[in-house]
């Protein structure tokens, strides 16, 4: 097989060489570099402590979404199999050592076809299960000579994706077509992948997991007074979440543009950064100071304090999205100006207006919300101004598109069950 021979020979040498230069200005690729020396090792070690099954079942995915796609299917066959992770991202890692229902985990090797030969010799599965997109082509073929099923869960492949162009079309057939089972998102997916693998790969629609998974976890969160002074805040809150630097810069644009108009004073800010790091931290305030907004950091909050006149709320730590998510009354959800959009799934199970920004073609959900008018597009701070004004003056508005949101969730629940069907013919 020609595209075998070279993506293991110039495909892999190229992602080393890509990784080796990236991990000079990047300190989460340099992170996954270095942690990657002790991942036999440390699987090894895990392994022999595991509590022994007949079923053993690999999970890979590649971070933190596509870790919470995984969950309903680990939960519900873990006390029949051992339960064996791999990741690709730093950012999952901590996620990971939290998580109860796993016996071994391990950042995923590079896919060299000795690290392939190698993980199966250790973990020797019963199947191996990919979730959403992160396959790696040398543990399909491993895989498929040793007669392992392999199955993607949540699957999707955007209309713009580069699999789909004629040359890598042609190498990602090779993979595709040893793949088992496709559990997908959606018929239009469903479309796609039989373009990408042939029509004699099983390609079944099933939905994507994660609807169950955030809505199971939105009906937990309770509307508690968790923010110091939290009843001061007498206005419309607008949570901007898992923001990076390119959105925060739009919405500070935006949020002036509306103090400047008659909504001034009319509208709390909350900031929860995608990586609240000293540095990000710093520069934001640096901002905020430049124009002249009131603000403060939640870790300078106490139960004494009168916010109803403050502005911004910058979230300098972790954990705390899904709980002001519950308390907002707009919530933007961020990565559509920095790259791509992160999880609408949360703010939406909450019955909360969504706005993104102008970079969604990689989440169903944002178009599926964006088609039932339970969110809103926008590209630049003048459009954000334009609809969290528009927000602002209609809790009529904000109700009917915050119904509409999580009408989009519950009527997207059940995948879980329906990905389990499948997976469970290979137990």
């Amino acid at each position: 097989m020609i595209w075998k021979m070279i993506y293991n020979t110039i495909g892999i040498a190229a992602i080393f060489t890509g990784f080796q230069v990236a991990s000079l200005f990047n300190s989460k690729i340099r992170q996954g570099i270095s942690v990657r020396r002790n991942a036999f090792r440390q699987l090894e070690e895990q392994l022999k402590l595991a509590p022994d099954f007949t079923q053993r079942v690999w999970f890979h995915f590649t971070s933190v979404g596509e870790f919470e796609q995984a969950k309903p299917l680990i939960e519900s066959i873990k006390d029949n199999a051992q339960i064996i992770l791999t990741y690709f991202s730093p950012s999952v890692h901590p996620n990971v050592l939290k998580y109860p229902h796993c016996d071994a985990h391990t950042y995923l090797p590079l896919d060299t076809a000795i690290n392939a030969k190698r993980l199966f010799s250790l973990i020797r599965p019963t199947v191996l299960v990919f979730s959403k997109f992160d396959v790696w082509p040398n543990l399909v073929w491993r895989a498929s000579d040793q007669g392992v099923p392999t199955v993607l869960i949540a699957g999707t492949l955007h209309q713009e994706s580069k699999r789909l162009y004629p040359i890598a079309r042609s190498f990602f057939k090779q993979v595709h077509n040893k793949l088992t089972l496709h559990c997908v998102i959606s018929e239009s997916d469903a479309e796609r992948f039989t373009q990408l693998c042939g029509d004699d790969s099983q390609v079944e629609v099933t939905g994507d997991t994660r609807f169950d998974t955030v809505y199971n976890r939105a009906i937990m969160v309770k509307v508690d007074q968790f923010l110091p002074a939290q009843s001061t805040l007498k206005y419309p809150i607008v949570i901007a979440g898992s923001t990076y630097i390119e959105e925060e810069e739009v919405l500070l644009e935006a949020y002036e543009l509306l103090r400047c108009g008659e909504t001034n004073g009319l509208l709390h800010l909350i900031v929860v950064p995608h990586e609240p790091t000293v540095e990000h931290i710093q520069r934001l305030c640096s901002k905020l100071d430049m124009l002249g907004f009131s603000y403060t950091l939640f870790s300078d909050l106490n139960s004494e304090m009168d916010l109803s006149g403050m502005e911004v709320i910058v979230i300098d730590t972790v954990g705390l999205l899904a709980e002001l998510y519950r308390i907002c009354d707009v919530a933007f959800v961020g990565g559509s100006f920095h790259g791509r959009v992160h999880n609408v799934m949360e703010p939406a199970a909450m019955a909360k207006p969504i706005v993104f920004g102008p970079r969604i073609e990689n989440s169903y959900e944002a178009g599926l919300l964006k088609e039932r008018h339970a969110a809103r597009q926008v590209n630049n701070a003048f459009e954000m101004a334009d609809i969290f004004r528009e927000l602002i003056f209609s809790a009529q508005l904000r109700q009917q598109m915050g119904e509409g949101a999580k009408a989009v969730i519950v009527e997207n629940l059940g995948a879980s069950q329906r990905s389990l069907n499948h997976l469970e013919r290979f137990l």
